[in-house]
């Protein structure tokens, strides 16, 4: 999925203004403008539509996760992650959404898709790893869909 799809999904899910979504940004390490986000939220064929670069979405997501779960203190920012995977979204949303393996199952099989624990972790492994999965814009599409009320 697009970083814009993502975006737009999230701030549908929060129901948060685009102000809202500058300040969580903001909570991941990165300044950026109103008229910035406004760009971001528009659909392609859009006049003014901006891609959202990959850097702003990392911030975004870190900044989602201490939007959702506050931030720790002790602990730096951690570093971001790029370039942005649909693997590296469904990981932060997990996180940030405190799911787990049980409600992300759930989520995909309220879309009528079944998947087992195994499946589901080989989308968190390293890609280096003998048994990662890549996560197809269709899964992460009923994941967001699944967390919207």
């Amino acid at each position: 999925m697009t970083n814009n799809t993502v975006l737009r999904g999230v701030r549908y899910l929060l129901n948060v203004s685009d102000e809202k979504l500058k300040e969580i940004i903001a909570l991941g390490g990165a300044v950026v403008k109103h008229s910035d986000v406004i760009t971001y939220l528009l659909k392609e064929e859009e006049a003014g539509y901006v891609e959202c670069p990959d850097t702003v979405m990392a911030h975004f997501l870190d900044g989602l996760i201490i939007f959702k779960r506050g931030r720790d203190e002790s602990r730096p920012l951690p570093p971001i992650e790029i370039p942005i995977t649909n693997n590296i979204v469904l990981k932060k949303l997990r996180v940030a959404f405190q799911l787990k393996d049980v409600d992300i199952i759930a989520l995909i099989e309220k879309a009528g898709l079944s998947l087992t624990k195994t499946e589901l972790s080989a989308f968190f492994r390293q890609p280096d790893h003998r048994n990662y999965r890549v996560c197809h814009d269709q899964f992460l599409r009923n994941v967001l869909k699944g967390l919207t009320p």
